[in-house]
C-alpha cells in the first residue's frame, strides 16, 4: 500500500472507504421504496455493518495504512462516523485483541484525528436515511471527532421534496476535493457513501485512461477500501482495495 514519503512533494495517497452496511441499505434491498420511510433517519449500522467494520479495522492494522494515515475525514452522519471510529478510532482500548490477532498495545501506532466534514455527504434530499442529525447530538455519541469545520448546528444542507441532481452531487464532490487539496497531510482516509465517491471520482477522472477511469470510478461495496494515487488534483495509479465479506450491498 502506499507510503506518503515516497510519493512526490505534490502528491497524496487517498483511502477511500464507503460506510459499512447500514439498516436502511437492507431495507433498500428490499424494497426501494423503504428509503422514503422516517424509520430510516440518519441510519444506524447493521449486525452485518458491524462485522464488517471489525474486518476492515483488522486489515489496516495489520497492513500498516493505519499507522501512516495523518487524518481522516468522515462524513457526518451516523454510519459514516461509527465506521469511521471503529476503524480508525483515536482513543481505542489498545489492550483488546481483535478477532484473535495480535494485540494492539504491541504495535506502534499513531491514531489519526477524525474530522467531520459536510462536503462529503450522500446525495442530499429527499431520503431521511441521509438527514444528518444535531452537531449537539453527535458531540455526545461521537466524541472523538472534530465537528469545528461544521457551521450549523442543525441540518440546513438536506430537503425533504427535492433531490440532488447528478451533476450537482459531482459538482460538491469536486469542491471537496479542491479542498482536500489545500489540506498539509499527505496520506489521508476519507469515509462517505457510494454516490459521493462514484459521481466524484467519475467527474476527477474524465481525462484518465478509460481502464483507470472505470476502476476507480466503479460501485463502491459497503465497508470497502480503495486506496488511490493523486497528483495535481489528478488520480494517478489505484494502490490496491480491501473489501470485506458480505459487502454485496
Amino acid at each position: 500500500m502506499g507510503d506518503a514519503a515516497a510519493q512526490p512533494e505534490n502528491a497524496k495517497v487517498l483511502h477511500l472507504v464507503r460506510h459499512a452496511q447500514g439498516v436502511h441499505n437492507v431495507a433498500g434491498a428490499k424494497d426501494h421504496s423503504a428509503l422514503m420511510s422516517p424509520e430510516y433517519f440518519d441510519a444506524q449500522l447493521s449486525p452485518l455493518g458491524c462485522q464488517q467494520v471489525q474486518d476492515l479495522r483488522n486489515y489496516v492494522v495489520s497492513s500498516g495504512i493505519l499507522g501512516k494515515i495523518q487524518l481522516v475525514i468522515t462524513s457526518p452522519l451516523s454510519r459514516t462516523m461509527e465506521t469511521a471510529v471503529r476503524v480508525f478510532d483515536t482513543k481505542p482500548n489498545r489492550a483488546s485483541v481483535h478477532n484473535g490477532g495480535e494485540a494492539e498495545e504491541m504495535l506502534d501506532v499513531n491514531y489519526p484525528p477524525i474530522l467531520a466534514y459536510e462536503l462529503c455527504r450522500e446525495r442530499l434530499g429527499l431520503h431521511p436515511c441521509d438527514k444528518r442529525r444535531t452537531v449537539t447530538e453527535y458531540r455526545s455519541l461521537y466524541p472523538d471527532v472534530d465537528f469545528s469545520l461544521i457551521e450549523s448546528d442543525v441540518d440546513v444542507m438536506w430537503t425533504p421534496d427535492v433531490r440532488e441532481t447528478f451533476e450537482e452531487v459531482a459538482a460538491r464532490g469536486l469542491k471537496f476535493m479542491s479542498w482536500l487539496w489545500t489540506r498539509p497531510e499527505k496520506e489521508i482516509a476519507i469515509v462517505c457513501h457510494d454516490r459521493f465517491l462514484q459521481y466524484t471520482l467519475e467527474a476527477l477522472t474524465n481525462d484518465c485512461q478509460p481502464s483507470l477511469r472505470a476502476e476507480v470510478s466503479a460501485q463502491f461495496k459497503n465497508c470497502e477500501l480503495r486506496s488511490l494515487i493523486t497528483e495535481n488534483e489528478r488520480v494517478v495509479s489505484c494502490l490496491g482495495k480491501f473489501l470485506p465479506s458480505d459487502s454485496a450491498n
